[in-house]
């Protein structure tokens, strides 16, 4: 487990307390950035049943704002613009934290606070802009001047606890956000089995795959190195010297991935470490009823796509703040990201800032679009953070490939591949404003978020194995798969781009976009034209089943123009 150092410095957090204290005397109640409460409690859909002990024990994660916001935010979109004299000066973490993160007075102030209202900080660091905190209910509403409420969930069958009103505090610093404070979406792996979706759709269990034939696993599925061999190629580069980051929320058991290895002929020669960012185990195993099938299938795809990174690193924590604070800061610094994860939060924006930060240091974050069609707010077909406009989303495709570990043959759009507008009512990025890029065919809103932004295959055609039981063939699917996919594809991107001294990748929206407009598309993408998923339908150029495609190996050369 890795635990990220807390900084102290005694004169600045004897003179930040003193400013705090002189705040506390004038009775100021100091709230945060963003919302905590959900809707559902605004608005009576969900009812109140009780209250939490409050001797429970809670864990928080204390996030302080950026300085200076709107430079933060021009920033991120100059190192993405290739127009821009800034495109790909990026900053490393600790400039980050000079230009932009908390001042020293600031992170001691908040530290100072919760320490004296009974919280034990645990964890956290000024680079990763928060605070791990622990303590008891009692002690947290008293903090953060809030009640804790136990409310009925309006459309799952469980109850879930909230503050029952904004979060405050009594100190000068304006926290952004305090995430652990509520349960009301509960994280969910976008993966799903091919058995629910035949039951969910009411057809045969034979009638759902029917392209399983082509791979070089057991029963012509797919591995890893199928999907290298067709959307790369037998090219020479690995990912060599590049790390790849994994999101997750619960550990895995290493010896499911030394099984996926065995049992395909081949021997895996990247070292994988987990960490935990917050305390969470690391470990999942089927007997303490932990099911670590995403997580393995994350691991597969990304090291098929780029067998000889010098690292994969799976980022394991209980908040989305503290993963992706210490994804954003921790050394060696990964580059290229997956995330396979779904939920609602209260506050669409909560990460905006992390996100900002990774693209102004060169990262790349991918996140699964779903497997439940047409985004909605909620529930199965959730679209956040898939409709962030901060981060690339990958839908899915249904691939074919002329052979065992052969090319590319033929592409079209996964039945369930998640897309469309932006339920969480994310404004339209200025990418996505290009002339040509919404049309009348593709049905997109000229005003909001559209997505996905790239494809991969995402059909019931893998090799996977989890929970040290019987690996399945052609058995699970999902855009799961598709976004460590593209993680692997720019690490080796990311490689070209070191050895012939050029700066990383980085959030490349702003570049795919203006190059795919011109008649140049076809040179790195393949153009998914057919098959439709809920409201949507593939076409010609952009549409909100599959993007802009799937990748083609020259999109490397293009990406580092």
């Amino acid at each position: 487990m890795i635990r990220p150092e807390v900084t102290r410095n005694p004169l600045a957090t004897s003179l930040a307390l003193a400013a705090a204290l002189a705040l506390g005397n004038a009775a100021h109640a100091e709230g945060t950035h963003t919302k905590h409460v959900h809707a559902a409690i605004k608005g009576g859909e969900a009812q109140m049943v009780g209250s939490p002990a409050p001797t429970q024990v809670m864990n928080l994660d204390v996030v302080l704002p950026v300085r200076d916001r709107p430079g933060l935010k021009a920033l991120a979109q100059a190192v993405s613009d290739p127009d821009s004299p800034m495109f790909h000066h990026y900053l490393t973490p600790a400039q980050f934290t000079e230009r932009f993160g908390p001042t020293q007075a600031d992170y001691d102030t908040v530290l100072r606070y919760m320490e004296e209202r009974g919280l034990r900080v645990t964890g956290g660091s000024r680079d990763g802009m928060e605070l791990q905190v622990r303590g008891t209910i009692d002690k947290v509403e008293a903090a953060f001047h809030v009640t804790m409420r136990n409310y009925k969930h309006p459309s799952e069958n469980r109850v879930f606890f909230s503050p029952d009103r904004e979060p405050t505090t009594d100190m000068a610093v304006k926290l952004w956000h305090v995430s652990g404070l509520d349960n009301f979406s509960v994280p969910h792996p976008k993966v799903v089995k091919r058995s629910d979706y035949a039951a969910a759709k009411g057809i045969s269990l034979d009638a759902v795959v029917s392209h399983a034939t082509t791979g070089s696993g057991p029963s012509g599925s797919f591995t890893g190195s199928d999907m290298r061999a067709a959307y790369y190629g037998n090219g020479a580069l690995t990912g060599a010297g590049q790390h790849v980051a994994l999101l997750e929320y619960y550990g895995t058991d290493l010896a499911d991935l030394d099984t996926y290895y065995k049992n395909i002929g081949q021997t895996n020669q990247v070292p994988v470490t987990l960490i935990s960012v917050d305390g969470t185990s690391t470990s999942c195993l089927a007997k303490n009823n932990c099911d670590d099938g995403e997580q393995e299938l994350d691991i597969t795809q990304a090291l098929g796509m780029a067998p000889g990174l010098a690292g994969l690193e799976m980022y394991v924590g209980s908040t989305d703040t503290a993963i992706i604070s210490a994804m954003t800061t921790h050394s060696p610094l990964a580059l290229a990201i997956g995330c396979s994860w779904g939920w609602t939060p209260a506050d669409a924006s909560t990460l905006d800032p992390y996100f900002e930060k990774m693209a102004v240091q060169g990262q790349t974050f991918f996140v699964a679009s779903g497997d439940n069609s047409t985004w909605k707010k909620s529930g199965a077909a959730e679209a956040w953070p898939g409709d962030d406009a901060h981060i690339i989303s990958v839908g899915g495709t249904d691939l074919v490939t002329a052979s065992a570990g052969g090319a590319w043959a033929s592409e079209t759009a996964w039945v369930d591949s998640g897309g469309g507008i932006s339920p969480d009512r994310v404004a339209i990025p200025s990418w996505q404003q290009i002339s040509g890029v919404i049309t009348t065919a593709n049905k997109g809103s000229t005003t909001l978020r559209n997505g996905p932004d790239v494809a991969a295959n995402a059909n019931f055609t893998f090799y996977t194995c989890d929970n040290q039981t019987t690996c399945q063939a052609n058995t699970y699917g999902g855009t799961s798969f598709a976004a460590p996919m593209w993680a692997g594809l720019v690490a080796l991107a990311n490689q070209q781009a070191a050895s012939t001294g050029k700066a990383p990748v980085g959030f490349f929206n702003p570049k795919i976009y203006a190059q795919n407009v011109t008649s140049s598309y076809s040179t790195g993408f393949h153009d998914v034209t057919s098959g439709t998923s809920g409201s949507y339908k593939a076409g010609t150029n952009f549409d909100l089943v599959t993007g802009w495609g799937s990748p083609k190996a020259a999109i490397i050369d293009q990406l580092l123009k």
